[in-house]
């Protein structure tokens, strides 16, 4: 029988405190968790009644976690740990070559080298059924939180995560941005400083997206103003359709311009310092050992060895316009 104290202590009540925990923020937490703040605000309010003590205070505009609301935080972390340690464990028993993988793809990279990997992956392993979602990065880290995937396809470093203790990352490759531009005077330049970047405006991904973040704080550190953006888009196709069409310019990973260079119609140039980064596997501690996980792994690793990612990438090319 389901009592009105199970509700109050129900998965999604808690998911709640720990979003508004995490962005201390009740707009920014309704809006990420895609309900109304009033909503927000009465399901708090339900957990410290149950409680008996509040769990946020205020100073001035800034939210704050009150003791019962650490220990409350603390709490249902652990909660969180057991369930998933005890959901590993069980699957650590299962069939190597059964069961399903979850993978969640960061939207904005270029999935052809996974895609092509995976076609393989299931004519050998016709048993193992692979889901491959696109996610943004705060759908990523909530669902490796809540154990509702098991890989997430990602760019690392991610400062938007400030505890990594539960988790493990297994490089893929080096990456870096490349400037896409129209101009004649940078055609032939290897490199370009940030600087000389800027004359144009630009179409990129959303503020919130890694790349734009990581970019801004590139600009940020060569003391240059962040170019003027017109336009924003989630995909990297569809940035390059805009780029296209209307002769802005943009910053996009090696990676992706390798596989569609002949569909882009701009030149290439690397950033002078380079935007460095890394794609990797993200995944809970100790989910590598679980046996279709650690088989789907090493399947991943010969497949790449085979060929450089870079040349996966370019064999599994994809036509925007398809």
């Amino acid at each position: 029988m389901k009592t009105k104290q199970d509700s109050i202590f129900s998965s999604k009540t808690l998911s709640y405190f720990l979003q508004l925990a995490e962005t201390m923020n009740y707009t920014q937490a309704a809006q990420l968790l895609g309900i109304t703040q009033p909503a927000l605000t009465q399901q708090i309010k339900k957990l410290e009644r149950a409680v008996g003590a509040p769990l946020f205070y205020s100073v001035g505009k800034k939210l704050h976690l009150s003791d019962a609301g650490r220990t409350m935080l603390a709490a249902t972390h652990d909660i969180y740990d057991t369930l998933n340690q005890a959901t590993d464990e069980i699957q650590q028993a299962s069939n190597a070559n059964s069961g399903t993988i979850k993978i969640g793809l960061l939207a904005s990279i270029e999935d052809s080298a996974f895609t092509g990997f995976i076609s393989d992956y299931y004519l050998k392993n016709q048993d193992v059924e692979v889901v491959f979602l696109n996610m943004t990065r705060h759908e990523i880290w909530e669902h490796l939180e809540n154990n509702q995937i098991d890989l997430a396809v990602m760019y690392l470093p991610d400062d938007t995560i400030k505890n990594w203790k539960p988790y493990e990352s297994r490089k893929i490759v080096d990456e870096q941005l490349l400037f896409l531009h129209h101009s004649d005077k940078l055609a032939n330049r290897k490199r370009v400083h940030f600087r000389d970047t800027v004359a144009q405006p630009w179409v990129t991904y959303p503020e919130n997206y890694f790349l734009s973040h990581f970019l801004k704080e590139a600009y940020k550190n060569q003391m240059v103003d962040y170019p003027e953006v017109v336009a924003q888009f989630t995909t990297p196709y569809q940035i390059t359709q805009f780029l296209n069409r209307t002769g802005v310019n943009t910053a996009l990973p090696n990676s992706f311009y390798q596989a569609h260079q002949e569909q882009i119609h701009a030149h290439a140039v690397a950033f002078e310092p380079a935007v460095s980064f890394e794609l990797a596997f993200v995944f809970r501690k100790g989910k590598d050992q679980i046996p279709r996980i650690s088989q789907f792994l090493s399947a991943f690793d010969t497949y790449l060895s085979e060929e450089d990612y870079l040349s996966r990438v370019a064999d599994n090319r994809v036509k925007l316009n398809e």
